[in-house]
């Protein structure tokens, strides 16, 4: 096979497989759980309760303010205010400072976090250690149980 050959070859390989090989990367347990993380904190942002409870398995486990909380479905996840009591700390938004994946399988995975809450000029006004496992389940990424240390 003369170079002219192989480079058509290389190429029309690289343009079959290229994609297979981009979109398998971007399944990975790691980035998908990431993802669903992403997917939680624009929910909350958005103060968009039904997309939040989206984001979870269920039952939903979580350990907060000395308290287990346990949600054994998104209709019990959403019959509850949460924005009013934030808001009044001078809550506006929140984001990600740290996510560090500490525990990785195919249906599992564990993210050590830090987020902050902002108010309306971006100045932090909390910063908070928490832990989410992050499961497959049905083909679906979803936050199983989540431990923060936020009020």
């Amino acid at each position: 096979m003369n170079p002219l050959q192989r480079l058509k070859t290389l190429l029309l390989v690289l343009l079959i497989a290229g994609p297979a090989v981009g979109l398998a990367k971007a399944e990975t347990p790691d980035v998908m759980a990431l993802a669903t993380l992403d997917r939680f904190m624009a929910a909350f942002n958005d103060q968009d309760i039904k997309a939040w409870a989206a984001t979870l398995h269920y039952p939903h486990v979580r350990f907060a303010s000395s308290q287990v909380m346990i949600y054994d479905s998104a209709a019990t996840f959403q019959d509850r205010s949460v924005f009013p009591a934030l808001q009044a700390a001078g809550w506006h938004h929140s984001l990600w400072t740290r996510r560090t994946i500490t525990l990785s399988s195919d249906t599992k995975v564990h993210i050590d976090t830090e987020f902050e809450r902002r108010n309306t000029d971006n100045e932090t006004i909390g910063r908070y250690q928490s832990l989410y496992i992050v499961t497959k389940i049905n083909g679906h990424w979803g936050i199983q149980a989540r431990s923060s240390l936020a009020p």
